[in-house]
C-alpha cells in the first residue's frame, strides 16, 4: 500500500536533486556566502519535505559566529538535516564523497572540507584547515563517531578535530540528531549500518510513515585551553543522554 507514495516521493526527489545541481552549476558562482547559504537551507528543507520527513528543533538556535558543531551520526541524511537549520555549516567529510555520482557535486557546493581517512598527515592538514576556517568566522561541523552509528547507542568519539576549536579558541556547539517515527523512539527506517546499501536505505525512507528528525541544540562549550580527549568524552555523554528514551 505504500508503493504509490514511495514512487511519488522518488519522482519528486529526482526533480529536487536536479534542481539542486542546476543551482550549484548556474547560480553559486555569482553569489556571496549569504546567498549560497539561503539556497542550501531552502534546498535542504525542501529535501526533507519531498521525502515526507517532519522537522523540529529543541533548544535555542545557535548564535551567529565561528563555532565547531559536533553531532551524532545516524543517517546519510544527517548533513541536509543540519543544513535545514544551519546552512552555514561546513562539514568535514571523507574524501570519497566528492566522487559520488550526483551527490558529490551537491556536497562540494556546500563548502565541504574533505579528509583522506587513511592518511594521518591529511588528518593534521584538516585540523589546520578547520582552525583557519574558524578563525575566519566560519562554522565547521563534524561527526566525531567517524561513521554512521546504530542510532541510540553512540560509537566512541574521536576528538582530534576538537583541536581546531582549541587552537582557534572557538566555542563548541553540541547538536543531537534523533530520527523517529510513530511507535519508535529511534527510527528503524533510517538505519544505515552493517550490510545495508544506500538504495536499501533510500527505499525504507521512501516507504516510511511519519518519519521525522528532531534536532536538539545543547549549551555551548568553551574550547580554549581544553583537553580534547576530556571534551570528547563530555560531548559523548551529553549527546548520549538526550538520545535515551524519556520516561
Amino acid at each position: 500500500m505504500r508503493l504509490p507514495i514511495a514512487i511519488w516521493r522518488l519522482c519528486r526527489l529526482l526533480l529536487h536533486v536536479l534542481r539542486g545541481l542546476a543551482i550549484v552549476h548556474l547560480r553559486f558562482g555569482g553569489l556571496d556566502a549569504a546567498g549560497r547559504q539561503r539556497h542550501i537551507q531552502a534546498w535542504s528543507q525542501g529535501l526533507l519535505r519531498v521525502l515526507g520527513i517532519g522537522f523540529s528543533v529543541r533548544g535555542d538556535a545557535p548564535q551567529p559566529g565561528p563555532r565547531l558543531l559536533v553531532a551524532n551520526h545516524a543517517s546519510w541524511l544527517d548533513i541536509p538535516a543540519v543544513h535545514a537549520l544551519l546552512p552555514e555549516a561546513r562539514f568535514v567529510s571523507k574524501a570519497a564523497i566528492r566522487d559520488w555520482p550526483v551527490l558529490g557535486k551537491l556536497v562540494d557546493g556546500a563548502g565541504t572540507i574533505y579528509l583522506e581517512r587513511s592518511s594521518k598527515r591529511d588528518a593534521l592538514r584538516v585540523v589546520h584547515q578547520a582552525a583557519d576556517a574558524l578563525k575566519a568566522g566560519d562554522t565547521v561541523a563534524f561527526f566525531p563517531e567517524g561513521t554512521v552509528g546504530p542510532g541510540q547507542e553512540l560509537l566512541p568519539f574521536h576528538g582530534n578535530l576538537l583541536q581546531a576549536a582549541i587552537s582557534a579558541a572557538a566555542p563548541v556547539q553540541p547538536l543531537v540528531l534523533r530520527w523517529h517515527e510513530p511507535g519508535q523512539w529511534f527510527s528503524a527506517s533510517t538505519e544505515f549500518v552493517g550490510e545495508t546499501t544506500l538504495l536499501q536505505s533510500l527505499g525504507r525512507i521512501l516507504c516510511a510513515r511519519g518519519l521525522a528528525i528532531e534536532l536538539t541544540v545543547l549549551p555551548v562549550m568553551q574550547a580554549a585551553e581544553a583537553d580534547r580527549r576530556a571534551m570528547a568524552e563530555a560531548l559523548r555523554e551529553q549527546i548520549g543522554a538526550v538520545l535515551q528514551p524519556q520516561s
